[in-house]
């Protein structure tokens, strides 16, 4: 099955149903008199969060979602029945955005949670109800109050105690077989993972759950390579795990693009606890292994652990250190801990290049890419940095310090 984390759709709730007009009569009755009845109330649009789906693929082909306007009202007092209601099953840690992507409207965090997003419009009364002393045939009935309707985004953040992070090849869907039952896809070459993994990892008598994403390059939050749209899925997450491809030549320079991509892309990533884990450690030699060791404690501030996804060499250090973490972060906030709002920019339609040619930005009062081989036909881009459609300002330059953590693992400032 496809994974699909973002769709936007159009909700409307049902309309209340018009009230009758109808008389009584009725041969052997002197008297009649108005029993029009009231209409019916409109459907409600419920989002539901279902166990056992981890995907919004079923809101790419249907993106109109209508509840049921309510019956009308009948004579003889009979009003009409109420709509029927539309519900939306979504995966658990679905959120519902407003169409700019800037408000959180609701979040499901729990299987089985119910929400009425949206609801049905009353149903008008009939003539009965406008009966009077003074007026005692009334002809008048009201039609039903509108419904509600609105664009929204439903976006999936995953739902994981731990978080897996790093530069393409650096051993995370390695990492991620070894220590749990998923099954990744594991190549030699970068952009093997295309798509977030979950897995169970099992430390001594205790469990917690990882989420593996796609590698980040340098100028993700710009676009470059899959970007940043999969770092929503770690925003949950109690911990980050930041493995280091050891075989590269400058570990520092890796450590650091990494942590300039969750600077650049906002929400509470950069400030989150951190384990670094220098990876690969069986293809490198024991003075290789302490000077790159040195340097990267140096950059960060914290220990670094070396470990070997393949070999299995320190993987079980690191899982007791990870599951130490978040056993007291659940001690101090037990509740699946709150990821804001952050916006996503959509690829540039096909036909036109990427932006990593440097020729297409996206312009966030019109909502779409521009530039391109279609450079000719917008306004030319203004001077200075354009607009990426992050909220934020440029990331600045990382200073060496960070505060040291007793248990080896390093928050660092925004």
């Amino acid at each position: 099955m496809k994974f699909l984390d973002q769709a936007k759709v159009f909700l409307k709730s049902g309309d209340g149903g018009p009230g009758a007009v109808a008389f009584r009569r009725e041969k052997f009755i002197e008297f009649g008199g108005p029993d029009g009845g009231d209409g019916g109330r409109g459907g409600d649009v419920i989002i539901e969060a279902a166990e056992g789906l981890n995907t919004l693929i079923d809101y790419r082909y249907k993106q109109h979602f209508k509840a049921q306007r309510g019956h009308h009202g009948m004579g003889s007092n009979r009003n009409g029945a109420r709509g029927e209601d539309v519900v939306l099953r979504v995966p658990v840690g679905t959120q519902i955005l407003d169409e700019n992507q800037e408000t959180v409207l609701c979040d499901l965090t729990e299987a089985g949670q119910r929400r009425v997003f949206l609801r049905g419009g009353d149903g008008g009364h009939g003539n009965a109800h406008f009966k009077t002393p003074t007026n005692r045939a009334p002809r008048k009935f009201h039609p039903g109050w509108p419904g509600q309707e609105q664009w929204v985004w439903l976006r999936l953040k995953l739902i994981a105690d731990a978080g897996l992070l790093g530069l393409p090849n650096a051993g995370k869907s390695t990492f991620l077989a070894a220590t749990t039952a998923a099954k990744p896809k594991i190549a030699d070459y970068p952009f093997t993972t295309l798509a977030p993994n979950l897995g169970v990892v099992r430390a001594g008598d205790e469990e917690f759950v990882i989420a593996d994403i796609p590698g980040l390059i340098e100028g993700a939050h710009e676009g470059h390579g899959l970007g940043d749209r999969f770092l929503g899925h770690v925003e949950r997450s109690r911990i980050l795990l930041h493995l280091i491809d050891g075989t590269a030549d400058d570990v520092v320079a890796s450590y650091r693009t990494i942590r300039n991509e969750l600077e650049a892309y906002g929400g509470n990533l950069a400030d989150k606890l951190e384990v670094i884990g220098l990876n690969k450690a069986d293809a490198l030699l024991d003075e290789e292994i302490e000077e790159k060791k040195a340097a990267l404690e140096a950059a960060s501030g914290a220990e670094v652990m070396v470990l070997s996804g393949a070999t299995g060499q320190g993987v079980k250090q690191v899982l007791y250190r990870l599951l130490t973490v978040i056993k007291e972060s659940k001690a101090e906030e037990p509740e699946v801990i709150h990821a804001p709002a952050t916006r996503s920019i959509p690829r540039p339609p096909v036909g036109q290049k990427l932006p990593d040619d440097g020729e297409m930005r996206w312009d966030d009062e019109t909502g779409e890419w521009v530039g391109g081989e279609d450079e000719d036909l917008y306004d030319e881009e203004p001077e200075g940095d354009s607009d990426d459609g992050l909220d934020g300002d440029e990331p600045e330059d990382e200073e060496d310090g960070s505060d040291d953590d007793t248990d080896g693992t390093s928050r660092h400032g925004a």
